[in-house]
Parts: structure tokens; C-alpha cells; sequence
């Protein structure tokens, strides 16, 4: 996979990029990063790449042409039809399920906007898809893209140690993921639960299964609306309610 970004601050960047998974996702060519600046497509002889929007009002606005042109010189640079990615607040809630899916595309060209919003043509006319990251906003685009790509990565082949790893996380299977216990079995006399040492798969799998149904009917019950709920699962339910 390529990822392009389009942003006015590229330097904050690599901190990000060059860590970790990312990194190493890089390194093992399961993906390649690219940073484009969009002051370097800007016609303006100061690299001018915002104004004062039509109509009055706070704030400038990021114009169409450096963006167009960023996102042409992205696009040549790759084989196929790029999905371009504008992050902005008025763009579906970014989940795994979007995540899963954009790890089968070829290329990604994220716009980071900043100012007070868009060229209304370069959501109309360039963008593929929109997304936000959450029911807040932030300075700019840059962060929301990051995320976005550091969730995708992960699940591109071969990028994680273990490929289960990614299956079993949250939101995975719809579910918040279970508690989990590393040694000591015993830290300030909080003990490891007695299952998960007793070598007994089964017992382990319907614990962890438990538990994740149970934390995410606590933390998280909106998960569940409309779940297809398997005969197993059923069953653990009704036990949960039982013990509540």
C-alpha cells in the first residue's frame, strides 16, 4: 500500500512514521509514506494557500488549486485509482469496520486541512471519502490522519508478529476485548484469575469470551444493538444476567 499526505506541516510527521509498527511496516515494504507539503504546489509566488471566504466571515479558507495539484502529483505517482481521504468533522465516524476496509486499497491520499474549513470544490470534485475521528475538533488534519493510518497498517499482511493479534482486538468482532494478565501471578496480592493458569484452552476461550461481553455491556452497551447473537454467546449472557 502507498499512503500520501497532503498537509501544510510536514513536520510533524515523521515522529510518527518513523516508530514502532509504522516503521517497521515500512521497512518490511508492506507500505510506503509519503508527505506532501501543499505550500510546494501553490501558484501563488508566496505560497499563498488560503483566503477570505465569499460571503464574510471568521477564519480563511484552504483554496482548491494546491490541493487539486498535490493530489494530481500524488496520484501519478502510483499505480491505480487512489482513494482520496478528506478528514474533517462533518465526515463519518472513522471504526474498525472503515479501517478493514480501507487495508484493501492500493493507495490513500489523506487532505489535512487547516483554517476555518475547505474549498467546498475540493470535497465535491476530488474527494473520495470523508471521515473524523471523533465528536471534537482539533487544529488540523494531521493527527486524524495518523490515526488513521496507524489502524490501518496494522492490519495490512504480515505487518504484526502475530496475525491473530489484530483479529482478537477491540471492535474486531464487535466486542470490547478482554482483560489480560502477564506475570507475576500474585503483585501486592492482586492475583491472576485461577483460570487462566490452569492450562484448561476451553475453560480460557469461555473466560475471555465472558469477559469481553461482560466489559462491553458496561462500558460500551451501544456495541451491542442489533448484535446476531451466536447460541454461545446467548448462553454466557444469560449467565452474566444470572449473576447480576
Amino acid at each position: 500500500m502507498r499512503m500520501d499526505f497532503l498537509t501544510l506541516f510536514p513536520e510533524m510527521f515523521p515522529g510518527v512514521l518513523e516508530s514502532s509498527i509504522l516503521k517497521q511496516a515500512a521497512e518490511k515494504k508492506a507500505v510506503s509514506f509519503n508527505v506532501l507539503n501543499i505550500r510546494d504546489f501553490s501558484e501563488n509566488k508566496h505560497g499563498k494557500v488560503d483566503d477570505y471566504p465569499y460571503g464574510g466571515g471568521a477564519g480563511m479558507v484552504l483554496t482548491p488549486q494546491p490541493v487539486f495539484d498535490a493530489a494530481a502529483f500524488a496520484a501519478n505517482e502510483a499505480r491505480g485509482k487512489p482513494r482520496v481521504i478528506l478528514l474533517c468533522p462533518q465526515g463519518k465516524p472513522f471504526s474498525q469496520a472503515e479501517s478493514e476496509r480501507l487495508a484493501s486499497e492500493e493507495h490513500l491520499i489523506f487532505i489535512c486541512g487547516h483554517y476555518e474549513g475547505y474549498d467546498e470544490r475540493i470535497r465535491e470534485n476530488l474527494v473520495t471519502d470523508e471521515y473524523s475521528i471523533g465528536d471534537f475538533v482539533l487544529t488540523g488534519g494531521e493527527l486524524g490522519a495518523m490515526v488513521m493510518a496507524d489502524s490501518i497498517t496494522r492490519l495490512l499482511p504480515d505487518v504484526l508478529g502475530n496475525a491473530e493479534s489484530a483479529k482478537k482486538d477491540s471492535f474486531s468482532n464487535g466486542l470490547l476485548e478482554h482483560p489480560h494478565y502477564t506475570r507475576p501471578a500474585d503483585f501486592k496480592g492482586w492475583k491472576v484469575p485461577e483460570v487462566l493458569l490452569s492450562g484448561h484452552h476451553e475453560n480460557i476461550a469461555k473466560w475471555r469470551k465472558q469477559q469481553s461481553l461482560k466489559r462491553t455491556m458496561e462500558r460500551r452497551p451501544d456495541l451491542l444493538e442489533g448484535r446476531q447473537w451466536t447460541e454461545e454467546e446467548k448462553k454466557v449472557l444469560e449467565t452474566l444476567k444470572n449473576d447480576n
